[in-house]
Order: structure tokens, then C-alpha cells, then sequence
């Protein structure tokens, strides 16, 4: 890693106005390869992810960990965008300073103080900004607000999540707020090299309902030519038996085992120990073993639950059969993999202590990331970007100070 090189997007700076997840979430990856990004908020207004757990030591705006996890390396400013020298200043920053702006509010809001596309364009023209909201800028839904636990229902994960005789489950968590950055990023980088060929900047609109659809367009089209509904069936599947999530020993122990081929049945009834229930007919195949499902699942949890996951898993994976332990957080921060990825660094937080942040899932053959910083206090480096990056002198920031302006 030392050999490579850093700074990969040492050129690019950028102003976020996001908020929670999916606009921090896209800034973040080029912050942790050179990005300059400034993260606006307000003690009125801050980010709503601070308030959310878990948090390390005492309940506070500085102290969330899911704030820490998304917004390493940025600095922090407090701007009072309501403040009309706070809106000034807001556009100093823009026009004087950065070239990409990322935010994530319901369409209108930006306009409605005074920093939308056009009025940002006009002090920065070859500006690229991203806006990525529940639905995109236009259309009769396009101010519905919301958070990616309401996508991951529109978009239709939880009609297909959850078991058949049961009310819908869902995925864990905002589930589109892990989906929709990819496709910011990928858009951004697309306009950056744009503008570096080109010299024109443009507007980018993401809908995290439409990155979200993506992930389910078979079923989407399996609709359009079959009429047939995607419905939620547990832990089954139409091409692979056994498949689910059987016990083990210990206290809330299990192991997840797939099994398409013959021959990875025939590899599996080995691992088992060639019990006499493999060589009856009704499991001989893999159509027949998807009819008698729920026997199947009975039998292999009647084995798996003798042993401990890691255990199975071993014994499958070395035998060629997919297995997997069902992984708990203890699991993860453990994992020897994810230590070799150097995936959670310690850093070093001025209220928390030694906390960890994470880095991101891409790996540059060529270009290293940067060390990674802790998550900005709220306002922490207001001082910093106004006299490093924008030049003003002491006196202008202290009567601004004064003014309230960095409330």
C-alpha cells in the first residue's frame, strides 16, 4: 500500500448540504481518496444522523457512530443558510472555492433558499451538482419526503421479504440508502470526466427509487412477460435445496447452506455421512428436494444443530458446497478478511477517544486512500474554510460571527 500513490481526487472539492444517509454516503468515497469536501450544517439544522445510535460514551451531536461511520475526512462548517449572509457565504463557497455540490433534501428546499441548480450556476458555470432525493426533482411524486425505510417499501423489497403465511418482514435497515450512492458516484465521475474534456459542468438528478428498482428488475420483468408476482417465501428458492438458514450449537448459532448441482448435493451427502434419508427417491433430485422442502430443512437442521457454524461452513466450503455462517456483529469486527482489507481503522476523536471508522469497500490498484480523519464536529472547522479556503481576514469572520451567522 505504501508504494501507491494518494490524492486521487486531490482536484476535486466539493460542498455537501445532505443529511442521514445517501447524500453522506456518496461524499464520503471521494473524501477518503483526496476529495476536499466541506459538510454544511447548522446548530439549528444539523445532521440528522448525530442524534441517531449507537453512540460512544455520553448522548451527543458529536458522539453518533453512524455519523462517524459516513462522514470521515470532511470538514464540518455551521452556516445559517437563513441568515442572508449566511446565503452569501454559502455562495462564496460555491463559486469561489469548490466545483461539485452534493444534496440530498426534498426538491424545492435548495431553491427555496436560494441555492438551487440556477442560482448556484450563476456564480460557478461549470458547476456539477447532484441532487438525489426519494424519487427524482419531477413528476407528480416528486416531493414526497422520506427516509430508504419507506424505499425499501416502494421499491418493493418488503412485498418479497418475510415468510408466505406472515405479514411482510422487510430488509434490515434503509436498505436503498446502501444502493442509490453507487449510482451518484458512478454519475459524478461520468460529469467530472465530462467537464474535464468538455469544460462544461451539469446538473445531475438521482431518483433512489429508480437506483433501488434495479436490484429487483427480474422479478419486475417476470411481471411484464409472465404476469407472475415475485412473493415472499422465506428462506426457499425455485434453484437450489437445501437453501436456508439452519441451527447450531450455541446461543443463537446458525449456518446458511445452498445447494444447486448434483454434484454439490452428492458433495454435501458425504459431509453429512451419507445418511440413508439422502438415497431416498423423494430427494434424488433437485425438483423432487424442492417438492419436499420443508422435510429437507427438517433434516439438515436435525444435523447442523450437533455442530458449531463455523464448523459446518468449514466442513461445506472445503467440500465445494456453499455454506456460510450467519454473522453477527462480533463476527464481522473479527473477521480475518475484513482485517487483511484494513476495512476499520482506529482514529482519533477530540470527545469520544480511540472510535473506529470505516473505509471504503473500493480498493485502487494504483492509488492508496487517504488516512482516515474522525467524523467533523458540528461546526469544527467553520474557522478553517472561511480564512484557508475562502481568504477572509479576521476581522470579516469575527463580525460575521457576531451577526449570528454561523449559528
Amino acid at each position: 500500500m505504501a508504494d501507491r500513490k494518494q490524492g486521487l481526487f486531490k482536484d476535486i472539492k466539493i460542498v455537501e448540504f445532505t443529511n442521514f444517509g445517501v447524500g453522506p454516503r456518496t461524499g464520503v468515497y471521494f473524501a477518503q481518496y483526496g476529495a476536499e469536501v466541506v459538510k454544511v450544517e447548522s446548530s439549528t439544522r444539523p445532521d440528522g444522523m448525530r442524534g441517531l445510535p449507537p453512540f460512544k460514551g455520553p448522548v451527543g451531536l458529536n458522539t453518533s457512530m453512524d455519523f462517524t461511520k459516513n462522514n470521515p475526512n470532511k470538514y464540518g462548517m455551521n452556516l445559517n443558510l437563513k441568515h442572508p449572509k449566511g446565503l452569501e457565504l454559502a455562495k462564496l463557497l460555491v463559486g469561489s472555492w469548490s466545483n461539485v455540490v452534493i444534496e440530498n433534501f426534498t426538491p424545492g428546499a435548495l431553491e427555496r433558499l436560494g441555492l438551487g441548480y440556477e442560482d448556484l450556476k450563476s456564480v460557478k458555470p461549470d458547476l456539477i451538482m447532484l441532487s438525489t432525493c426519494m424519487q427524482g426533482q419531477t413528476g407528480p411524486a416528486c416531493k414526497h419526503p422520506g427516509f430508504g425505510y419507506h424505499l425499501s417499501s416502494l421499491t418493493g423489497f418488503n412485498a418479497i421479504t418475510g415468510w408466505p403465511d406472515r405479514d411482510p418482514t422487510g430488509v434490515f435497515g434503509a436498505y436503498t440508502d446502501l444502493i442509490a450512492p453507487l449510482f451518484s458516484i458512478t454519475a459524478l465521475l461520468a460529469a467530472i470526466d465530462h467537464r474535464r474534456l468538455t469544460g462544461k459542468g451539469q446538473y445531475l438528478d438521482v431518483s433512489q427509487y429508480e437506483a433501488g428498482i434495479n436490484f429487483l428488475a427480474p422479478s419486475i420483468l417476470d411481471y411484464a412477460v409472465n404476469q407472475r408476482l415475485l412473493k415472499p417465501m422465506a428462506n426457499f428458492s425455485d434453484f437450489a435445496c437445501p437453501h436456508g438458514v439452519y441451527p447450531c450449537l450455541g446461543d443463537d448459532r446458525w449456518v446458511a447452506i445452498a445447494v444447486i448441482t448434483d454434484e454439490e448435493w452428492r458433495s454435501f451427502s458425504e459431509v453429512i455421512g451419507n445418511p440413508e434419508w439422502t438415497r431416498e427417491a423423494r430427494f434424488a433430485t433437485l425438483s423432487s428436494r424442492i417438492k419436499n422442502r420443508d422435510e429437507v430443512d427438517r433434516l439438515v437442521g436435525k444435523w447442523t444443530s450437533n455442530y458449531h457454524p463455523e464448523v459446518v461452513m468449514t466442513l461445506m466450503q472445503e467440500n465445494g458446497v456453499p455454506a456460510s455462517i450467519v454473522a453477527s456483529s462480533k463476527d464481522i469486527w473479527e473477521d480475518p478478511q475484513l482485517k487483511h482489507e484494513e476495512r476499520f481503522s482506529e482514529v482519533s476523536h477530540p470527545e469520544t477517544g480511540i472510535c473506529f471508522a470505516e473505509h471504503t469497500s473500493v480498493k485502487l490498484s494504483k492509488v492508496a486512500p487517504s488516512k482516515l480523519r474522525h467524523a467533523p464536529l458540528l461546526g469544527e472547522h467553520t474557522e478553517l474554510v472561511c480564512r484557508n479556503m475562502l481568504g477572509m481576514s479576521d476581522e470579516e469572520f469575527v463580525d460575521l460571527l457576531a451577526d449570528g451567522v454561523f449559528e
